[in-house]
């Protein structure tokens, strides 16, 4: 696997995922002005310096009935004005595959200073006609029109995989919950910083945690989230001269270390079907994990001190700790029940509340993970820091495992 230059990543700013934008009656040009101007200040670089920006967005054709969102960026300062921009889709890893896009064209020496915005106004229309939004991530003709909650049904049958061929205990998915909740309460960015839970509430089964389908009920969701994160990619020779500006050692700046990216078939069923009789579920998820890690020059996860996973329903954490290798395939109870997982744990998952406690904006979710990487690398986590993170890496996925895309982020 060849070797590529590392791209630095030198901060970036999120929105307050508790906000409503729509009904601050705010066109999602608002939300990424605020992030990327936030990006900018925190960094202390001039707009004029950016000469490349990428836009992660799912799906503002239906939520906001507007496309061609890369020319959005235009919006947010007049120092803007004729800069190259792209917006990319792939669902729920829009946002990673903007940064795998800003990356690559850093390390092919086009630009040296690029931005990555993710963005999702997904408040604009309510509950059915959102989860009928959401069903066009997956093979809608076929797993999505006429279905209501498309999604929850997908990744419930994810959990039932498991159970079929490992055993799955709803206890393990309500304890996921109950930390990923418990995170987002220490998150000042969190949608549900303010909300309550607690595992018995999880293990309920009454009308205030009613079935969204199958075995996923409102505790294993993630959230309806608005909101938008942005970053600030750099070539080595960029952040030399702004390490040096800034008056630290290069050697603090965060970078990529690794990336990792893979796609699967499109329908559920037949993601499975080509994994039977395989070790890991999602064989492609695995593969993406594992890449990012050779790339990084990582052995393994031991080596990783913190994990911003994809946590769009619980089944899809319990996933995320086998794939990483935090247990053996079909063991995920045991790190879960050892309390690896948790925040102060062998290895701590979505320390940020991730998508259930933090707010899932879909094609913001990649870029916000890789932000609240560098915030732990950087230990500016705050209550939510990861004592003494150096590698954190990221799992971003689309669809029902679909596109999965990895960072390892680190100093």
């Amino acid at each position: 696997m060849a070797q590529v230059p590392e791209v630095y990543v030198l901060g970036g700013y999120q929105t307050d995922f508790a906000r409503n934008w729509s009904k601050e009656k705010k066109h999602f040009v608002a939300m990424m002005r605020e992030a990327v101007l936030g990006a900018l200040d925190e960094t202390k670089i001039e707009p004029g310096d950016i000469e490349v920006a990428h836009t992660g967005n799912f799906a503002a054709e239906l939520y906001s009935k507007q496309g061609h969102l890369g020319a959005f960026f235009l919006e947010i300062d007049p120092a803007f004005s004729g800069l190259p921009t792209a917006r990319h889709e792939a669902a729920c890893a829009s946002g990673s595959i903007a940064i795998l896009a800003a990356s690559a064209e850093i390390e092919a020496h086009r630009y040296d200073l690029a931005c990555v915005v993710g963005v999702e106004q997904m408040k604009t229309v309510g509950a059915g006609e959102g989860g009928d939004f959401l069903g066009t991530a997956a093979w809608y003709e076929l797993e999505a029109k006429g279905i209501e909650f498309p999604f929850p049904k997908l990744f419930g049958k994810l959990g039932d995989e498991y159970d079929k061929r490992y055993g799955l205990k709803d206890e393990h998915l309500a304890e996921i919950s109950t930390i990923n909740y418990a995170n987002g309460k220490l998150n000042p960015n969190a949608q549900t910083r303010t909300w309550y839970m607690n595992y018995e509430h999880a293990m309920s089964r009454d009308e205030f945690n009613g079935s969204i389908g199958g075995r996923i009920h409102i505790s294993d969701c993630s959230q309806v989230t608005d909101g938008a994160a942005a970053v600030l990619l750099a070539s080595p020779d960029y952040a030399k001269k702004w390490a040096k500006r800034m008056g630290v050692p290069l050697e603090s700046v965060p970078r990529i270390k690794g990336w990792g990216h893979n796609t699967a078939r499109m329908r559920f069923e037949d993601k499975v079907a080509e994994s039977k009789g395989a070790e890991y579920v999602l064989p492609h998820v695995r593969s993406t994990v594992t890449s990012a890690m050779k790339r990084a020059g990582i052995a393994d996860v031991s080596q990783i001190d913190s994990i911003e996973t994809h946590d769009c329903f619980t089944t899809s954490e319990y996933m995320a700790i086998d794939h990483f290798g935090l247990t053996a395939p079909g063991e995920s109870w045991k790190a879960i029940e050892a309390g690896d997982i948790a925040l102060g744990g062998k290895t701590p998952i979505n320390p940020s509340g991730g998508l259930i406690g933090a707010g899932h904006p879909v094609g913001a979710t990649g870029v916000r993970q890789v932000l609240d990487s560098v915030k732990q690398v950087k230990g500016e986590a705050g209550d939510y820091q990861v004592e003494g993170a150096k590698n954190v890496q990221t799992l971003n996925i689309g669809g029902s495992g679909t596109t999965s895309v990895s960072f390892v982020v680190g100093t």
